[in-house]
């Protein structure tokens, strides 16, 4: 497979989303034993034009042989390297309520190469607690400390709203420059820091409009 970068000013965000979905198709195939895929197969797992895949690859590469399509194996790994998923990241858990333990619990994370290596929280019932994952609770104070003593490269907070972009703050004073945020209220970040909301009532906003607009329930 040839693969020589070209050069770009930015890769649309959309493009590295649809590459993650790439991705976990082209997984799901390698399991199910397929060794060639085609751009047409591939789109329509993941529910985009043809086109679409074949530019979305083709800002990184030339992958595949036209007529014969891709290597499954080969752009599985191409895509890994892309979205630097071919290795291990540190990350650290701020809010461990219901949702930051279920986080903590999930399997996916660590399979994926993203470790979370420490908890943290300002409930001092909670404080020096042993989770289930092993992890014990810290006092949110020892965030910056510990952010250093771990290598922790992703920050991820559970909050409440309240407090979140506190949190946040914490984060970028330890040099955490990118941010998983799942409390339902957007923080503020400086350009060197990278943000992704994770909002499930926004989601639930967007189902409920389709359900009444498009499926006239």
């Amino acid at each position: 497979m040839k693969r020589e970068l070209i050069k770009t000013d930015k890769i649309p965000k959309a493009t590295i989303t649809r590459l993650s979905l790439y991705y976990r198709q082209l997984e799901l195939l390698e399991f199910d034993g397929y060794r060639m895929v085609s751009s047409d197969k591939l789109a329509w797992l993941c529910q985009v034009n043809p086109a679409q895949v074949r530019k979305d690859l083709g800002y990184f590469g030339e992958f595949g042989v036209r007529g014969v399509g891709y290597d499954v194996r080969d752009l599985k790994h191409e895509i890994m390297k892309i979205l630097a998923v071919n290795r291990e990241w540190n990350m650290g858990i701020a809010g461990i309520g219901n949702l930051g333990s279920a986080l903590l619990q999930h399997q996916n994370f660590p399979a994926r190469g993203f470790n979370f290596v420490a908890a943290f929280d300002t409930d001092t019932e909670k404080i020096g607690r042993v989770l289930p994952s092993g992890l014990m609770v810290k006092d949110l104070e020892e965030l910056v400390f510990t952010v250093e003593e771990l290598e922790i490269q992703i920050g991820v907070i559970t909050t409440p709203p309240e407090v979140a972009q506190m949190v946040a703050d914490l984060f970028l004073d330890a040099q955490v420059n990118a941010i998983l945020n799942f409390s339902p209220t957007q923080i503020h970040v400086p350009d060197c820091c990278r943000v992704e909301n994770i909002d499930f009532t926004i989601k639930l906003d967007i189902l409920s409009y389709k359900l009444k607009h498009e499926m006239g329930l």
